[in-house]
């Protein structure tokens, strides 16, 4: 077990090297299944998740290679499907495991997952998944925590309305769709850059794809796909992250490779907030060096909406405001519980259900705090870099989750923080 510490009160300068989505690369990796040519990936992040998906994909299967330098290529190869079920002790430790559902499912006709673990942030039902899964003709049964799937004459084309704008929902359709009889339309279809990736990544492995980006797209089924090269989209929420640090630290950073593209939502807030974003080239510079930020409004929404996997980043922001901000979390309904660890340092921040209120306050103050989740563990170390003193997080492996090297990355752009053991 490690804790970070760390001494704020220092302006971020430098640059940061923006590495591949998490959010992103997963579905591609479950998306190797589909294939028994090799599919190679760059810009592969080292992150807990992709070990677990790494790990999980092995027992299918697939042999996954891993070279080049620190962001890494991998070669997935899967020439035969050994084995049809994903076991709980795998898919306990991470949601995303649940998308190897459709391409298990597509690719042989059967497929038996566990449902999922993850982050405990609030309810996120693989219901979506299952329906739109039926309408293309599997016959599922949920037993004993498994979910059980068939379609043993293949998937065939369907029409399939989302309840909601779902990313796994909308990734598990997608790449079941690719191997179905026919077309499929997904109508309500999430929108997020990481569908727009996995889509490309299939079109260049033969998928019929139109629409990935939009609330509707349609895929024509095609008899088998083949193997591809794939260079996996920057990581929005490590871009994202990064922004509010310059911001929260009254510093300069280049994020390299960050495209302001996929950060828009946010970038609209910190511009209203009083910070300085600038292009440079395919880099993103951020700079704010006149004093608080102003209290600024944000609610999450689906893309191209503000980013919930942002708001407890945006929250420590608006934590030393200059005048207060309202916070609404409208995708998952317990996603505060890094409210109160703020409050341990001396942020002043008042929920009302899905709403928080929170009037920024001169300086925080370095204070012991545990994380809660991965998104929450970043926000801690956000608000310590701006806090008067030292702050000592603990319960830090959530980071190893979706962020690589965060403890390098900022101590090169001047922040006073190590990781240490317990």
């Amino acid at each position: 077990m490690h804790k970070i510490l760390l001494k704020g009160g220092q302006p971020l300068q430098g640059s940061i090297p923006i590495g591949g989505a998490k959010n992103a690369v997963l579905p591609i990796l479950a998306a190797g299944l589909l294939t028994d040519e090799p599919v190679t990936l760059d810009n592969v992040p080292d992150l807990a998740d992709v070990h677990t998906m790494k790990a999980l994909l092995e027992t299918h299967g697939m042999t996954v290679e891993r070279t080049g330098d620190r962001h890494h290529r991998l070669t997935l190869s899967t020439k035969a499907i050994s084995n049809h079920t994903a076991d709980y002790e795998l898919v306990r430790k991470m949601r995303a495991s649940v998308l190897v559902l459709g391409p298990l499912l597509a690719r042989e006709g059967i497929a038996k997952v566990s449902l999922p673990g993850g982050c405990a942030i609030g309810q996120r039902p693989v219901d979506l998944h299952l329906k739109g899964l039926e309408e293309m003709g599997a016959e599922i049964v949920l037993e004993r925590g498994y979910i059980h799937a068939e379609a043993r004459d293949g998937l065939r084309g369907g029409q399939v309305a989302l309840a909601m704008p779902s990313v796994g929902a909308t990734e598990n359709i997608l790449m079941a769709a690719t191997l179905a009889k026919g077309e499929t339309v997904i109508t309500n279809a999430a929108r997020e850059p990481e569908i727009v990736d996995l889509a490309a990544c299939l079109t260049s492995m033969g998928a019929l794809i139109e629409g990935a980006g939009s609330a509707t797209i349609r895929v024509q089924g095609v008899p088998t796909l083949h193997g591809a090269k794939h260079r996996v989209v920057a990581d929005r929420i490590e871009l994202g992250t990064y922004a509010i640090a310059a911001a929260i630290t009254g510093g300069e950073l280049k994020l390299i490779g960050g495209r302001s593209a996929l950060i828009n939502s946010l970038i609209e807030k910190l511009v209203e907030a009083g910070v300085m974003v600038t292009n440079d080239g395919e880099d993103l510079v951020i700079a704010c060096k006149g004093g608080r930020p102003i209290g600024v409004d944000a609610m999450t929404q689906p893309y191209p909406g503000f980013p919930t996997d942002l708001q407890a980043q945006f929250m420590s922001l608006m934590c030393i405001a200059d005048g207060a901000a309202m916070i609404t979390e409208s995708i998952f309904e317990n996603r505060f519980m890094h409210v109160s660890e703020l409050g341990r340092m001396g942020a002043k921040i008042t929920v009302h259900g899905g709403s928080a209120l929170v009037r920024g306050v001169e300086r925080l103050h370095g204070a012991q705090v545990m994380a809660t989740d991965l998104r929450a563990s970043v926000s801690l170390i956000l608000a310590g870099l701006a806090a008067e003193g030292e702050t000592e997080i603990r319960r830090v492996y959530h980071l190893d989750r979706g962020y690589e090297k965060v403890d390098e990355k900022l101590r090169g752009c001047g922040a006073v923080i190590e990781r240490v053991k317990e």
